[in-house]
């Protein structure tokens, strides 16, 4: 590897050939104003904020597309650097809706810790900025695009790495805008509300739509039972908020301060998940037997089912069956909780904290409810339930740890590895090969299953066949999946996809840090819990076991059937045909 010798600041350094300035900077502990810069996406330098001195140079040069050379002198903070940052960030916030104490990301904007550092108090230039232009009619996403920036880190996310292509430039010079299709509203779109875009966004111009309000109303009506379940990647984001490490595991913590919050009872999703596997794994074998539609996909993510309804709808049966955990759980909640705790189903609000903002779509599905109860009544994201333990004014970090409730609160480990890419399918096949075929996997740690290729593959014997799988993590990788299914090449027999890029971990609700460096430690997290779990296949979870014995009968049942299993149709999509 060739190695490059520069100076940044009279700082001597020594760097590989191909690194950027921004990067070089960064080794030895100088951050580089930037906006538009994100290290997961290609280069945009459309910001000009990252701007830098270079001897021998007459023009400033953007930090973030500029690679390093031999003897390269570099100064960050000279005067003409200064006074252009300070020039170009004035643009900026001439043309932004700085209503900022009522923005969904006060106090975590990289706009405002801009204004910050610069001690940018009084901006000279007159404010130009259009009027709020709100657009909040589906469940999931609000834009506003009077904040935007037009940094393009949205167009990157829904095109290079969701390959979904909803969001896009149009104009030039001053009518220069991030749109969709005829600035038609998300939902109008090929958007599937998979919030990865909102992930990357700097400022509030695209956010999760707040429903912490409906959850504090619920709390404080006596005459309502509000339980709560928590997916397993929240347990590993949580903490990024709370100046804890990176991937740190806050169950304990989280539980006590849902408690605290008001919550009546405090369950894990990750048992609905072992129900979800006992459920996908007898529907897989039943296909596999009685000829049934191969390959059979997973059916746990919304932004995943959404862009199958949207640019697969011919293939839809291809989808397993089974509800999401979510999902699984809500019906539970209001059928065999409310059983068993002697609560009208009426009375039960059943709220969901999940890594995923196409979960509050999904919730608001018609076909998600039983006996007019609606499965699941309130979803909040990460990001959520940060703001709700912030306003109730909790030292989080220092909470004592408790445990979640019963009946539904003891998930396996394979329940806990269900927010990784991979993780449910390793989750199945520790089932599927024990409890259906009759042959056990020679180590619970399937790791062809592991990992953050985009496409992971491997074959597996289940009794006497052979079969293959794969596993896809992002859109752009699950059309490929697609493709093949479409053109009748697939030697797949079972496949997951996680619509977002690592799965759960990096879902569009969680805390905005999310590089890829940071999901590869809450995956890591993740098969923590599952190692130090004593329990650690589905079918051996013995609130799982008694659920069917007590209520349900078995997998596939009828009531199962009833309560745990659903349909999916084909969404409008907009195309050249139908534009």
């Amino acid at each position: 590897m060739e190695m490059i010798n520069l100076t940044i600041n009279n700082i001597p350094l020594t760097v590989k050939k191909g690194t950027r300035i921004i990067e070089a900077a960064r080794e030895i502990g100088i951050d580089i104003p930037h906006l538009c810069y994100h290290p997961d996406q290609n280069i945009k330098a459309h910001c000009r904020m990252c701007v830098v001195e270079v001897v021998g140079n007459r023009k400033l040069l953007a930090a973030c597309s500029t690679q390093v050379w031999e003897g390269m002198e570099v100064h960050t903070d000279t005067k003409k650097v200064r006074d252009t940052q300070v020039g170009v960030l004035e643009m900026i916030l001439a043309d932004h809706n700085q209503d900022c104490l009522s923005c969904a990301r006060n106090g975590n904007c990289d706009l405002q810790k801009l204004c910050s550092r610069f001690n940018l108090i009084k901006p000279e230039l007159t404010p130009v900025a259009k009027k709020p232009m709100v657009q909040d009619l589906n469940p999931s996403l609000v834009r506003d695009l009077s904040k935007c920036v037009k940094c393009g880190r949205c167009v990157k996310a829904c095109q290079d790495v969701q390959g979904v292509a909803a969001l896009s430039y149009t104009g030039r010079s001053e009518h220069f805008m991030v749109t969709t299709a005829y600035n038609e509203p998300l939902e109008n779109t090929d958007c599937v509300l998979c919030g990865q875009c909102s992930t990357v966004c700097p400022v509030g111009a695209i956010v999760e739509k707040d429903d912490t309000d409906k959850v504090w109303e619920a709390l404080h009506d006596p005459s309502k039972h509000v339980i709560v379940q928590v997916a397993p990647s929240v347990r590993v984001a949580l903490g990024d908020d709370f100046n804890m490490p990176k991937g740190s595991i806050v169950t304990g913590q989280m539980v006590t301060a849902l408690r605290m919050i008001g919550f009546d009872k405090v369950f894990d999703t990750n048992f609905a998940a072992d129900v979800t596997i006992m459920e996908e794994g007898t529907e897989l074998i039943k296909r596999i037997n009685e000829g049934g539609v191969l390959p059979m996909i997973t059916s746990c993510s919304p932004g995943w089912v959404n862009y199958m309804e949207k640019h697969h709808s011919s293939k839809i049966a291809h989808l397993s069956t089974a509800k999401s955990p979510q999902q699984m759980f809500g019906a539970l909640s209001k059928s065999y909780y409310a059983m068993m705790a002697d609560i009208d189903p009426k009375d039960i609000v059943t709220v969901s904290i999940m890594p995923c903002v196409a979960k509050k779509f999904e919730a608001a599905r018609p076909e998600m409810e039983h006996n007019g109860h609606r499965d699941v009544d309130i979803v909040l994201t990460t990001r959520e339930l940060i703001k709700m333990i912030k306003y109730v004014g909790l030292n989080f970090a220092k909470l004592p740890k408790t445990d979640f409730d019963s009946p539904l609160g003891y998930g396996t480990g394979a329940g806990a590895i269900f927010g990784t890419t991979g993780g449910v399918m390793e989750a199945a096949l520790r089932t599927v090969s024990e409890v259906y075929a009759h042959s056990p996997l020679p180590s619970l740690e399937f790791t062809p299953a592991r990992g953050n290729e985009g496409i992971k593959e491997a074959e597996v014997t289940l009794g006497n066949q052979t079969i293959k799988i794969a596993m896809a993590h992002g859109l752009r990788n699950a059309e490929i999946i697609m493709r093949e299914i479409e053109e009748g090449t697939s030697e797949y027999t079972f496949i997951e996809i996680m619509a977002c890029p690592g799965g759960c971990i990096g879902g569009g609700g969680q805390p905005i840090s999310g590089t890829t460096e940071v999901k590869m430690l809450r995956q890591d997290a993740l098969y923590d819990i599952d190692k130090g779990q004593a329990i650690r296949k589905s079918h051996e979870n013995p609130d799982v076991t008694k659920l069917y014995e007590a209520f349900l009968g078995e997998p596939l049942s009828e009531k199962s059937h009833e309560l745990l299993h659903t349909h999916y149709q084909a969404q409008f999509k907009r195309s050249s045909e139908n534009a």
